[in-house]
């Protein structure tokens, strides 16, 4: 019985658009468990304190929701149709991640997933709550127990199908569903995924330590960017795909067929020079719809200023003069640092004079004195 109605969900989630369907149990591993605990008690979330507040949610299904007791898992290929690392080549154009150029996976995913929920709460009559990431969901150890795919060295999950690019998303069951088999860890001696790491993020293989990840700084980040990061940040300014798209698994992968998840022709390779301008408005308006939106203006062109910084380009010089007045201390403050890599020792000490004994912000002092 059990398996029939595993069939019968599985079918109706390829029919609805998703590309990976595998069923776990309502529970996570003790090592699983330790591992989130380590990773916290290690400080290696930064400043995602939402993750040390929801902990006992994150490492127990049945503490988020007592009544669950299957968890179906599901995956929707997200694979882009060309080298994401490709952009890394034109440093006045800005790196945004894959996931980031179409529209807003959360909300595509969850619908889809809200629809299969009642789909399994009328035909089956099972109880259901819908997740995607944005719940404290340890999405990725779920998906390798559900077979989808297994947490590689870089701690992302793995398909055999899809390689790097699977967006996840849960529905919790009442049903006492049969789980599938685990997925093993089909890595290998391999460390690419390692040695891409432009910041060093990987203590160890299968560790991360999220304050020296680019997807970490520009994006969960609010503050200033310590400068041992900025450099190696090349022209990355939401996110980093060098881990992912490194891994050998991505022979097997095939590009979207999702047109949501397609990149928006605005967003394959911006130009420095157009985002560095953007208001608060045209920041909106340019990534509505997008979760680049979430960041806000300021944090944004914080990333953008060290993209410059790290450009070698004069012709960015005047756009970046242009923000040392800027309403915020975070912008102005990667304006300095962006003229300090940009402008000879003359030309910087010249606006150093002008504009430090009026600025009050510590941070940005700090950077014209350390320029």
């Amino acid at each position: 019985m059990t398996e029939d109605l595993k069939s019968r969900i599985r079918e109706q989630a390829l029919a609805l658009g998703f590309d990976a369907v595998g069923f776990a149990p309502a529970q996570l591993s003790n090592q699983v468990r330790q591992w989130l605990a380590d990773f916290l008690a290690e400080g290696r979330h930064g400043d995602m304190g939402w993750m040390v507040e929801k902990a006992d949610r994150r490492g127990d299904p049945q503490v988020l929701w007592p009544e669950a007791r299957s968890i179906v898992v599901l995956g929707m290929n997200y694979g882009p149709g060309r080298d994401p690392l490709a952009i890394l080549d034109h440093p006045t154009r800005a790196g945004i991640s894959v996931y980031a150029q179409g529209r807003d996976y959360h909300d595509h995913v969850k619908n889809r997933l809200k629809a299969l929920a009642r789909w399994m709460a009328e035909e089956i009559d099972s109880g259901v709550k819908v997740f995607v990431d944005t719940a404290p969901v340890m999405e990725k150890p779920l998906g390798q127990q559900a077979g989808l795919g297994w947490q590689g060295k870089h701690t992302n999950l793995v398909s055999r199908g899809f390689g790097s690019w699977l967006f996840l998303g849960e529905v919790y069951s009442t049903l006492d569903l049969a789980p599938d088999t685990s997925e093993i860890d089909h890595c290998g001696s391999c460390t690419s995924c390692l040695s891409a790491c432009p910041t060093d993020a990987f203590p160890a293989p299968y560790q991360l330590d999220a304050r020296r990840c680019i997807s970490y700084l520009t994006i969960e980040h609010k503050g200033v960017i310590a400068r041992e990061f900025r450099e190696p940040m090349g022209n990355r300014i939401y996110g980093c795909d060098d881990c992912l798209a490194v891994c050998p698994w991505n022979k097997y992968a095939k590009p979207t067929g999702h047109d949501a998840f397609l990149p928006r022709a605005e967003l394959m390779a911006p130009r420095l020079a157009d985002l560095a301008q953007l208001d608060d408005a045209g920041f909106r308006q340019l990534f509505s719809g997008s979760p680049v939106k979430r960041i806000g203006r300021d944090r944004f062109v914080r990333n953008v200023l060290i993209a410059i910084g790290n450009s070698g380009s004069q012709t960015l010089v005047p756009i970046t003069e242009s923000l040392l007045s800027d309403s915020s201390p975070l912008v102005r403050g990667m304006a300095v640092w962006a003229l300090s890599r940009l402008l000879d020792a003359d030309r910087f000490a010249a606006l150093r004079d002008r504009h430090l004994p009026t600025e009050t912000d510590e941070d940005v002092r700090a950077e014209w004195l350390e320029g």
